[in-house]
C-alpha cells in the first residue's frame, strides 16, 4: 500500500458550523487543516491557515490548491462543505438564487475536487469527502434547486472516483440529515420536523456523527470504499 502524504487536510466552508467543527477535528487528530470561506476567519490555531476564497471562483480556487502544494507538498484529505440552501418552490425561485446554488454547492465542489486531486495525484494518495443531503432521496417539495445542486454533487462523485481510482484516490459523499447550523435556523420548525419524521432514526443529526463517517471514509484502511453516497439516518 502507498503510504499517505503529509498529514494535510483541506476543508471548505470552514468558518463555522460543519465546516468549523471537521476542521477543528483534524487538528485533534495532529493535522495540518488549510481552510476557506468567502468570510476571514474569527478563530485560529497554530496548525490552521485561512483562505479567503469564493469556490465557485476558478482562479480563486487555483491559487489556493497552489499553495497548498507549496506550502506542505501534498494534500491527504479534501472535504468538501462549502455549501448554500434556499427553500422555495421552484415558481418562486429567482434566477439569482438558481445560480448561487449551483455555483457553489455544484461548481464548487466541482473545482475544488479537481485541483486537490492534482495536489493528491503527486502522492499518489487521497481521500475525497463531499457533503449531500438526505434531502435528495426524500426528493423534498419546496427544495427542487437545493435538491438539483446536490444530486450533481452525487452523480460528480460516483464518476470522479472512477477517474482517479488509478491514482490511489477514493472519492464518496455523505448524506446529512438536519443538524444545528445557520442553515437550518432558518427552517420553519414544523418542516424541520416533518423531514426528520421521514427518516428510520427520528432525531437530528450531530456534528459526532458527520465526524464519526468521515474518519472512517479517510483511514487507509478504507482504500476499497469509494463512489459511496453514505445518507446518514436512514431516509
Amino acid at each position: 500500500m502507498t503510504d499517505s502524504p503529509p498529514r494535510v487536510a483541506l476543508v471548505t466552508g470552514s468558518r463555522k458550523g460543519i465546516g468549523r467543527r471537521v476542521a477543528e477535528h483534524f487538528l485533534e487528530a495532529g493535522y495540518a487543516v488549510v481552510g476557506c470561506s468567502r468570510e476571514a476567519s474569527d478563530w485560529s490555531h497554530e496548525r490552521y491557515e485561512h483562505f479567503t476564497a469564493d469556490v465557485s471562483q476558478e482562479d480563486a480556487v487555483v491559487t489556493m490548491l497552489d499553495a497548498v502544494r507549496r506550502r506542505h507538498g501534498g494534500l491527504a484529505v479534501l472535504v468538501n462543505n462549502a455549501g448554500t440552501a434556499a427553500m422555495n418552490h421552484l415558481l418562486l425561485t429567482p434566477g439569482e438564487t438558481l445560480d448561487r446554488l449551483l455555483r457553489t454547492n455544484l461548481l464548487g465542489t466541482m473545482l475544488v475536487s479537481r485541483e486537490a486531486a492534482k495536489v493528491m495525484t503527486r502522492g499518489r494518495w487521497g481521500r475525497i469527502v463531499s457533503f449531500t443531503t438526505v434531502a435528495v432521496p426524500l426528493q423534498l417539495e419546496g427544495e427542487a434547486a437545493y435538491v438539483a445542486s446536490k444530486a450533481g454533487v452525487e452523480a460528480f462523485t460516483r464518476v470522479l472516483a472512477r477517474e482517479v481510482a488509478p491514482m490511489g484516490i477514493t472519492v464518496n459523499a455523505v448524506g446529512l440529515p438536519p443538524i444545528e447550523t445557520d442553515l437550518l435556523r432558518g427552517v420553519p420548525r414544523e418542516k424541520r420536523d416533518a423531514l426528520i419524521g421521514r427518516l428510520a432514526l427520528r432525531r437530528m443529526g450531530t456534528f459526532d456523527d458527520v465526524t464519526n463517517i468521515v474518519d472512517f471514509l479517510i483511514r487507509p484502511e478504507s482504500s476499497a470504499v469509494t463512489g459511496q453516497i453514505i445518507y446518514l439516518g436512514g431516509p
